[in-house]
């Protein structure tokens, strides 16, 4: 009887877009929520503490977002300076090259005369062969060339919706104190919710992932309290 069960696998394949997420929603929860917490202990407006959040949340986006651009694109730079060698090298030290593709399949435990036979066939086709290197000698996949301008918007973007969660706090708050009460219950439940996802993706401990990320916002939101109210 035939079997009509196909084997299916389930592989996540945005990893990318989720560490673009990760890197500006981890800042743009703690750094906002650390200023106003700040400033909570010192100033008496909430109009003054929104426009100094909304400042720093458009800054800190820009920055962040630039921060991902010049990643990305020192990462394609990388790549382009290292397909440039390979292809180099497989003119002027073709056999070395074979040597180095025979010693990929030597790990994997084929015989040698499999290894040069797979050695020779790949070297028939230059540009398979530089990708077979790329790939395993280096460990290096060929990048988006979009991927740049993508990272930037991704950690940008995150960075000013993960910002106007502590934030949002002060818009309906009545006095600065009340904000920052509303802002840290907000904040911490997002911190705990964002932890746990960001965990559960990365296929970590989500629990201790969620635990690790609150205790990192509340403590920097504490010391930027505590030091302006020692300061004032």
């Amino acid at each position: 009887m035939e079997n009509d069960h196909h084997h299916s696998e389930k592989h996540f394949t945005s990893s990318e877009i989720v560490r673009d997420v990760i890197i500006g929603m981890t800042d743009g929860l703690t750094v906002p929520f650390a200023l106003t917490a700040g400033l909570s202990g010192v100033v008496h407006s909430n109009a003054l503490i929104i426009t100094a959040g909304i400042a720093e949340i458009v800054a800190g986006s820009i920055a962040m977002g630039l921060g991902g651009y010049l990643s990305a694109k020192t990462e394609i730079e990388h790549y382009e300076t290292e397909l440039g060698r390979e292809y180099r090298e497989v003119e002027i030290v073709p056999e070395k090259e074979k040597e180095e593709v025979m010693e990929v399949f030597a790990d994997y435990g084929l015989p040698k005369s499999l290894q040069i036979e797979i050695a020779d066939e790949l070297s028939k086709d230059k540009k398979q062969w530089v990708d077979f290197m790329m790939r395993f000698e280096l460990g290096m996949e060929k990048p988006d060339p979009k991927r740049a301008k993508k990272s930037a918007f991704n950690i940008g973007v995150s960075y000013i919706i993960g910002g106007f969660v502590p934030l949002s706090a002060y818009f309906f708050a009545k006095t600065p104190s009340d904000g920052l009460i509303f802002s840290a219950i907000i904040s911490i439940f997002a911190l705990f919710i964002f932890g746990y996802v960001k965990t559960k993706l990365t296929g970590t401990k989500p629990m201790q992932g969620a635990f690790k990320t609150v205790l990192i916002g509340a403590l920097a939101a504490g010391a930027a309290f505590l030091v302006a109210r020692l300061i004032s």
